[in-house]
Order: structure tokens, then C-alpha cells, then sequence
């Protein structure tokens, strides 16, 4: 939130500390949420796994495609680059540039959306949480009496 509200901030008062104040927060903002889909969400930078930096257990047979997956979120998270550099093209080409960047967020949610199914699904099935009845937080009196 407070990224965002330096950018806006900036795109109002354009000048040299705004930007400075847009790029820290953009950064830090950037970075702990690089962290949290790596960690929280995916499961991935454990030192101590059996699959180097990713989880004890994998769906996918090849690694690889986990380490280009990593690569490729840090890649379309930090898009908001040109959000705040604005490079200077035609008023049609900025359009379409705006429609690309919110189309690769579109694919980078859908990317995201899969490593997190896939590690509450192996989170899931290994703690023995699959189960069919969730348990009201109430009691549940006779109507009778």
C-alpha cells in the first residue's frame, strides 16, 4: 500500500524524491512478495530439502521446470518497472504496452495459481488434512428439548 501510494504520489509530483521514494518501497514491496510466493505460497527456498532450494516432494518429474518457474515469477513480478520509468513511446504504443503488462500479470496469477494449488495439495495429503466434514464452531443442541 505504501508503494502504491508513493506512486501515485509521484505521478502527480514528479520530482527526484518521490522517485527515489517510489523505487524503495517498489523495491522492498517487490521483494517481500517474491518471498512470500517462494516461501509461503510454494513452498520453494527450503536449504535443507532432498530437491535443492524447492520442496521434499514435487509433482512435476523434472526440477527444471521448478528453477525456470522461479525465474520467471521474479521476471513478470518485477514488470512494475515500467510503470514507474515510463518509457517514452507513442500515445498507441503506450496503450498497448499497458494492455501487455496487464496481460502478463494475467499469466503470472495463473503460474502463481499453480505451484500454490500444488503445494496445499502436497501439504494436504502428507499431513493427512484431506477431509470431508468441516466441524461447525457451535454445538448442535437437540430441537426436541
Amino acid at each position: 500500500m505504501v508503494a502504491a501510494g508513493a506512486r501515485l504520489t509521484y505521478a502527480r509530483q514528479p520530482d527526484p524524491l518521490w522517485f527515489s521514494l517510489v523505487l524503495i518501497t517498489s523495491v522492498v514491496a517487490t521483494v517481500y512478495q517474491l518471498y512470500w510466493d517462494f516461501v509461503k505460497d510454494w513452498g520453494f527456498l527450503n536449504p535443507n530439502s532432498k530437491n535443492p532450494w524447492l520442496r521434499d516432494d514435487l509433482i512435476l518429474k523434472s526440477k527444471g521446470i521448478y528453477y525456470v518457474s522461479i525465474a520467471l515469477n521474479v521476471i513478470l513480478r518485477v514488470a512494475w518497472v515500467e510503470t514507474v520509468m515510463r518509457f517514452r513511446i507513442g500515445v498507441f504504443q503506450s496503450r498497448l504496452l499497458d494492455f501487455l503488462l496487464a496481460s502478463l500479470e494475467v499469466i503470472r496469477r495463473g503460474h502463481w495459481n499453480f505451484y500454490r494449488l500444488e503445494n496445499e495439495h502436497l501439504n494436504n495429503v502428507g499431513k493427512f488434512r484431506a477431509i470431508k466434514t468441516v466441524p461447525l464452531p457451535f454445538r448442535e443442541m437437540d430441537s426436541d428439548g
